[in-house]
């Protein structure tokens, strides 16, 4: 038998086209090269972009930490950066992709690609956190602080009806409740929104927006109204008393999270997902005083103790949209600080505010710390648990 394995293929004709386009696809690819290389070099001298975020050593600079560091902050110059959004608008507008982070369920329906993937470690990310909010808890109630842990569910599995042709995965079934077993066997206080979203959702009503990661206002009034009612038998007098009234309730446009996540925002309104209008309500303070003097109107004691919130709300962006927390503040009649953090995932807020000149100086009753389910079982970065 003949071996093949060093055949040379057959040489093909040179033709006039191959002539005249060479050289044109050389020369955009130098242009491309010049204009990276002008673009990246006005960026850092004039612009100041700094390559080295972190200092350098040897160890990092043997195991291509410095390199890596150096190719992620030319990213953002702005040739890198251009050429991605294009490459992202092309991609959607072509083949309807998203990116890594984002899938599209039904037409206009977007959801998070961590609500449907999950970690390969997720069980011992999941029992880490766990591990952690009941030391919190029995670290709070030395000082008679009461904790109230809030699992909000993920939008792919409330809105499951909108995921599509997509899969959630069959692991995250019984997340919430193995979790939350976990934790109130060692006498955490938990709430799981589920009951109540999937009720609601079974009289037609949507809890989260379609092109957003969040909960709408519907979903927001759910959780405040039940969080209230749950905190109303743990035995706490909330301060300062604030009775509040939903003044309007009007229809807005919003823009949606994932859209932005996805890198689509910058295309022109009628290539991006259809756009959603969303009801914003609007609040009016009626009343407002201490509980020690109950005619006394808070302007008339702004230094007192008396009223400073003694409810915390701890937690994620959830916490900051859709008026949770003016709900929240309507149901319970009480004014509550919030710490909740944009982008704190699992423990940014609660390591903020427990380090914090408040909780050290003005200890509070009760702690709200919402949770999003997808934050249970995500990738842990061991050093922003501490």
């Amino acid at each position: 038998m003949t071996s093949t394995d060093n055949h040379t293929p057959p040489s093909r004709t040179i033709t006039k086209l191959d002539m005249v386009t060479s050289p044109i696809a050389g020369a955009c690819l130098l242009l491309f090269l010049i204009a990276g290389l002008l673009t990246n070099g006005y960026a850092v001298l004039v612009d100041h972009l700094s390559l080295i975020t972190t200092t350098p050593s040897w160890s990092t600079f043997m195991n291509g930490a410095v390199m890596q560091n150096i190719a992620h902050s030319l990213a953002d110059a702005p040739m890198p950066s251009n050429a991605a959004k294009f490459e992202r608008g092309l991609s959607w507008i072509a083949v309807g992709d998203l990116g890594a982070r984002v899938r599209e369920g039904d037409p206009n329906w977007l959801f998070y690609n961590a609500e449907l993937e999950p970690n390969p470690n997720n069980k011992d990310d999941a029992a880490t956190r766990a591990n952690k909010v009941i030391e919190i808890n029995k670290g709070l109630l030395h000082q008679n602080i009461k904790l109230l842990v809030v699992i909000v569910p993920d939008k792919s599995r409330i809105e499951q009806n909108h995921l599509g042709t997509l899969h959630r995965s069959k692991l995250f079934s019984d997340r919430i409740d193995n979790w939350i077993q976990s934790i109130s066997a060692s006498g955490v206080n938990t709430i799981d929104l589920t009951p109540d979203f999937l009720a609601y959702k079974s009289q037609g009503g949507d809890s989260y927006f379609r092109t957003d990661s969040h909960w709408n206002e519907q979903g927001a009034e759910i959780a405040a109204s039940v969080i209230a009612q749950r905190i109303k038998v743990l035995n706490i007098q909330p301060q300062p008393l604030q009775a509040s009234e939903i003044n309007n309730r009007s229809q807005v446009a919003r823009p949606g999270d994932l859209v932005r996540v996805a890198g689509i925002d910058w295309l022109p309104e009628k290539l991006q997902p259809t756009p959603e209008t969303v009801q914003l309500s609007s609040f009016k303070v009626i009343e407002a005083h201490s509980p020690s003097s109950p005619n006394t109107n808070l302007s008339d004691d702004l230094f007192g103790d008396a009223n400073l919130p003694n409810i915390v709300l701890l937690g994620t962006s959830f916490s900051r949209n859709s008026n949770f927390l003016s709900f929240l503040e309507h149901y319970l009649g009480v004014k509550v600080a919030n710490f909740a953090m944009d982008g704190g995932e699992f423990y940014g807020a609660a390591r903020d505010y427990f380090h914090s000149p408040s909780f050290k100086e003005t200890p509070p009753k009760l702690i709200i710390w919402e949770i999003p389910e997808r934050s249970i079982e995500s990738k842990i970065s061991y050093d922003k648990l501490k």
